[in-house]
């Protein structure tokens, strides 16, 4: 039987299944938002999910080597907009399809800004959102190609935040299932449909906006160099960091050490 793979619908998730879907007896591929991904792995619904990565921790997963979606710098796809200058913030709309973006704001919030904000939960609709509170974060394609000139706010990032405060990289999802699901082969296809979705960044743009050349092309500047799909020794140092903090803010019960398909 082939692998369950539950995938994020964004734009940035496109070069880690590039090709996958023309692997039917490896993979079978279904898309969804970031927190119904975790949802079925967590029913076992899916065999391997791109999980957010806070999604991890408490489960007994194992982590595919080699391939995250992660940031080493600006990110471009989180972030908050703002009305008002980062500490002054009180009040900030969320979207939370993804709870490790809403993770990585509340541990940014405690341990970078210095800010406490009532965070209220709110679909993805920006102008909306800030109409009701201080600022927003929004993710994904949304944050992406918001023009913030025309709605008068700020965009806050954080994975330059992120870096600003720790140095590392800081990963946002990455492969994961239940031990014995994946193997070695298994391994090198994805870690191998990542190396070829990178290198065809251009193609993946054009084929997400065919009727708008701007945006494809800021979708292949935004591949090639504000998402980073490694998961090296940097990357783990990070996610080990994002744990460590999460668990002192309270947002997880406890710090958990990552493991990978192919230990002991």
């Amino acid at each position: 039987m082939p692998i369950r793979l539950g995938a994020v619908s964004y734009l940035n998730t496109r070069p880690l299944v590039y090709g996958l879907d023309g692997q039917p007896d490896r993979f079978s591929l279904r898309f969804d938002v970031p927190a119904r991904c975790a949802e079925l792995l967590h029913a076992d619904d899916v065999d391997l999910g791109l999980i957010p990565s806070i999604e991890y921790p408490g489960h007994g997963y194992h982590i595919v080597p080699g391939v995250s979606i992660a940031s080493d710098g600006p990110v471009a796809s989180v972030a908050i907009f703002s009305k008002l200058p980062t500490e002054e913030i009180r009040s900030i709309a969320v979207d939370a399809s993804s709870r490790t973006s809403v993770a990585l704001l509340r541990v940014l919030s405690s341990k970078w800004f210095g800010i406490e904000p009532r965070l209220v939960s709110m679909p993805p609709d920006l102008p909306a959102m800030i109409d009701v509170c201080d600022a927003a974060l929004v993710i994904g394609d949304n944050a992406l190609f918001t023009e913030v000139d025309a709605l008068g706010v700020q965009k806050v990032d954080l994975g330059e935040e992120w870096i600003g405060m720790t140095g590392l990289p800081f990963v946002y999802a990455f492969w994961a299932g239940r031990p014995r699901v994946c193997g070695p082969r298994d391994v090198a296809a994805l870690n191998e449909a990542c190396r070829k979705g990178s290198a065809a960044t251009l193609a993946i743009g054009r084929e997400a906006f065919p009727d708008d050349p701007g945006k494809a092309v800021r979708a292949d500047r935004y591949l090639r160099e504000n998402v980073k799909y490694a998961l090296g020794e940097r990357e783990i140092a990070g996610l080990q960091r994002f744990y460590r903090l999460a668990a002192e803010v309270g947002v997880l019960p406890e710090d958990e050490a990552p493991q990978f398909y192919g230990q002991g």
